[in-house]
């Protein structure tokens, strides 16, 4: 590698990556770690995302605690594991109380502190450490953060804010912080983790995206939103761009110049930034050898260019058509699409929506995602669909309004004050999520609802608070009581089919499979997989993509023969599928080869 990237040059201390999901995030961090060890620095490669695979990408096991990379010296890494970090929070608060009171509080206050909320304020407290703790990171010249989907991350760069404005308002509920003995160290840590992210010295924000209109609009929605937090150092990288095709096939020239035309009409504000465009490469970006391609320039030259005929997709490949066809049959209930950001989920479930409910069905299609665009995506009105979004803001705002006038309509002039202050701890809002969630999941008893899920992590998150409530539930009714908890519904197959969305690469599939194992472990069986942006299902003659088509459909024999026999394959597709004619397009029947 003979010269770094733009948002390598000169690097400070501590570097994020942020961005839509599946733009590449990991693979660059990963590729951006490598080099500057590379170049005699010492770094610290950390993960942030509930679902991380940075470990996938280097080839090696790493966990929860600083692992040496030994295949590059001056290289270590770490993944924040949400779980770990959990049961070491929850251990330092019951720890204590352990023996002193009876096992039945002691059961109940682990209960208490097994949702969403704790996971997310232990995850952040050692996102926090290294930020602030010099004996964990002071030997380190970087540390390069691999953080979780955009949505997710701006929460969580949030969270310092949200934290100490909660603490310097007043101590209110502090359950979730722990003792109140330790509130004013919190303080402490939280203010010096908000001094080290608006410090341009400091830090730098990556942002990260592909050429793509839905991608660009993302990132140009969290530059505002992270620039509004402070953080104002940002570089701009366009990963995985098609490079200038030299074949002269159609498909190719098509995404080439869309792509162009995406980058040629940024948004002002990204326009401005110091900017990098990484080229698309033929092979996954797993493994030391890839990644020391990725910023390299120029196409690398394919063995056996001579026209050859693509490899046929796997036996027992089937189209969105197929699955909407059994899906109908039904009538009714919740169909969840599911998966890692950036694979087109949204896109996916706005096309089954749109196909059973032109079949006259009533249909209600809505999303958990906080940067969801499904009202770009469809582009218009269909008769029987009904659009609906899970506001967080909004969600927390109708509550806390619900909270205030039924609770606190008896409660004296203090007794209002304290509840007031309770509602303002950032807690609040998986409250008031998963009362919406519960909503929109009932719901499938008289209709049909396609329900567009956030990336994995923040999916997984929702779905543990869900659990929790089930538990919850279940322990005050006793085993004799007759209900049906959210929980229940989620896994039950009559009700819900969950669609498990990823690309044709070993790395969404290698994670895919793991959201897979996740769900099964909560009860749920997911139905079906869809695999997007097939260039094996398209009839290209691009030497570049007929490489990648290659490993295309190693991956999808691989859903095929270990994850699900019912598996849909959609096609790289020459424009964005975008409108209700092109989501028309992804639900047709379809035969084994497709054009784009």
């Amino acid at each position: 590698m003979d010269a770094l990237p733009a948002f390598l040059v000169d690097a400070p201390r501590y570097l994020f990556l942020t961005g839509k999901g599946g733009v590449g995030k990991t693979s660059i961090a990963c590729a951006g770690a490598v080099a500057l060890a590379r170049q005699g620095r010492s770094v610290l490669l950390v993960s942030t995302d509930p679902a991380s695979n940075v470990g996938q990408v280097l080839g090696l096991r790493i966990g929860n605690t600083v692992t040496r990379v030994p295949s590059v010296d001056g290289l270590s890494a770490l993944e924040i594991d949400p779980d770990e970090a959990t049961s070491a929070y929850r251990e330092r608060i019951v720890g204590p109380v352990r023996g002193l009171l009876p096992a039945a509080e002691v059961r109940l206050i682990e209960e208490q502190l097994s949702g969403a909320c704790t996971t997310e304020i232990a995850t952040f407290n050692e996102f926090t450490a290294l930020l602030t703790d010099d004996v964990l990171t002071g030997r380190f010249d970087h540390v390069v953060f691999d953080t979780a989907p955009t949505g997710h991350t701006i929460r969580l760069l949030q969270l310092p804010s949200s934290w100490t404005d909660f603490l310097d308002e007043g101590k209110g509920d502090a359950s979730c912080l722990g003792p109140l003995a330790g509130l004013e160290r919190q303080r402490t840590v939280y203010a010096e983790a908000v001094a080290a992210l608006g410090d341009p010295e400091r830090t730098r924000l990556v942002l990260v995206t592909r050429a793509q209109r839905a991608a660009v609009a993302e990132v140009a929605r969290t530059h505002d939103e992270l620039a509004a937090l402070g953080l104002r150092q940002q570089h701009l990288v366009v990963n995985a761009a098609l490079p200038e095709p030299r074949s002269g096939d159609a498909l190719a020239t098509a995404v080439h110049e869309r792509e162009r035309a995406v980058l040629a009409t940024l948004p002002p504000a990204l326009a401005a930034l110091p900017r990098d465009v990484l080229e698309l490469k033929g092979d996954d970006m797993v493994g030391l050898d890839a990644l020391g391609s990725l910023f390299e320039a120029g196409q690398v030259a394919v063995p056996g260019d001579d026209g050859a005929e693509l490899p046929p997709l796997p036996p027992g490949a089937r189209s969105v058509a197929d699955l909407v066809d059994e899906l109908a049959a039904q009538e009714h209930g919740l169909v969840l699409l599911m998966g890692k950001g950036g694979v087109g989920k949204t896109t996916l479930a706005a096309a089954v929506a749109v196909a059973l409910a032109e079949r006259g069905l009533p249909v209600h299609l809505s999303t958990t995602d906080p940067a969801a665009h499904l009202a770009q995506t469809l582009e218009g009105t269909v008769p029987d669909l009904e659009v609906t979004r899970i506001d967080p803001a909004a969600e927390t705002a109708r509550y806390r309004e619900h909270v205030l006038r039924t609770k606190g309509a008896s409660l004296d002039d203090a007794g209002r004050a304290a509840l007031e202050e309770d509602l303002r701890s950032p807690c609040t809002e998986e409250i008031a999520v998963f009362q919406a969630f519960s909503k929109v999941v009932n719901d499938g008893r008289r209709r049909f609802v396609v329900l567009d899920t956030a990336p994995t992590g923040h999916t997984l998150l929702l779905l543990d608070a869900t659990g929790s409530y089930h538990r919850d539930v279940a322990r005050q009714m006793g085993p004799a009581a007759t209900f049906t908890t959210p929980m229940m519904r989620l896994q039950d197959p009559g009700h819900t089919r969950a669609v498990i969305v990823t690309l044709a690469e070993a790395t969404p599939v290698l994670e895919a499979e793991g959201l897979q194992e996740d769900l099964r472990r909560a009860g749920i069986e997911p139905w079906a997989w869809v695999v997007n942006d097939v260039a094996a299902a398209t009839a290209t003659t691009d030497p570049l993509l007929r490489r990648r088509a290659q490993a295309e459909v190693v991956q999808i024999e691989r859903v095929l023969r270990r994850d699900s026999e019912r598996c849909a394959v959609v096609p790289l597709l020459t424009s964005e599928p975008v409108g209700l004619a092109a989501l028309r397009d992804l639900a047709r029947p379809a035969g084994a080869r497709l054009a784009g």
